[in-house]
């Protein structure tokens, strides 16, 4: 193992190079969810004659799985500060916390499309509809990949401990589950604090 991958150095070894990338990259990211929340904002006006957000959204529901999701944002903040420390037990413990906030954030999400859905709100029943199921859809599969993502790292912790390339790939699954709450934080206050205003 090189020296620079056992003791990460923060202005030139492959660990900064690394995590600069990955800005780069959540940047990207941060323009596809741009784009998606104008086409919202330009279709969510048209019902079509179905239901409106008013009718359709439940604030306290969505309001507790928005607390779910900030509270897995600090639980991965401190997962990311154990595996710095090479606390192996700390890592996996904060990192499966994480994992099952967001599980539960996932199941809940998808209680939410079923009742749409059954509300009469399908994808296809209208621009608002359309554009919701796209953007919400959108976060969802980010945050299914973020879940597999934190089993795929967790692997070899378990196995053979914190490394210097697990702590790499774990800064990379931090800073990206971060990014999905403040683009959760976007979606409850455009989607559904304005929708239902």
């Amino acid at each position: 193992m090189n020296m620079h991958e056992a003791s990460p150095d923060t202005h030139h070894d492959i660990y900064s190079k690394t995590v600069f990338g990955f800005w780069l990259y959540l940047l990207t990211d941060f323009m596809l969810f741009a784009t998606i929340f104008a086409t919202y904002a330009v279709l969510s006006p048209n019902h079509f004659g179905g239901p409106t957000q008013k009718q359709l959204f439940n604030l306290d529901y969505t309001t507790l799985q928005t607390f779910i999701l900030l509270i897995s944002t600090f639980t991965v903040g401190i997962g990311g500060a154990y595996a710095h420390r090479r606390n192996k037990g700390g890592t996996i413990a904060f990192f499966l916390i994480t994992f099952l906030l967001g599980l539960i954030f996932l199941g809940m999400e998808l209680h939410e499309f079923s009742h749409l859905i059954a509300a009469g709100s399908g994808w296809e029943k209208s621009g608002f509809a359309s554009a919701f199921f796209t953007l919400v859809g959108m976060f969802v599969l980010h945050l299914v990949i973020a879940l597999l993502w934190v089993i795929v790292l967790l692997i070899p912790v378990f196995r053979s401990g914190v490394s210097g390339p697990c702590i790499r790939r774990l800064t990379c699954l931090k800073m990206f589950w971060q990014f999905l709450n403040i683009v959760w934080v976007f979606i409850y206050t455009i989607v559904y604090l304005v929708g239902i205003i």
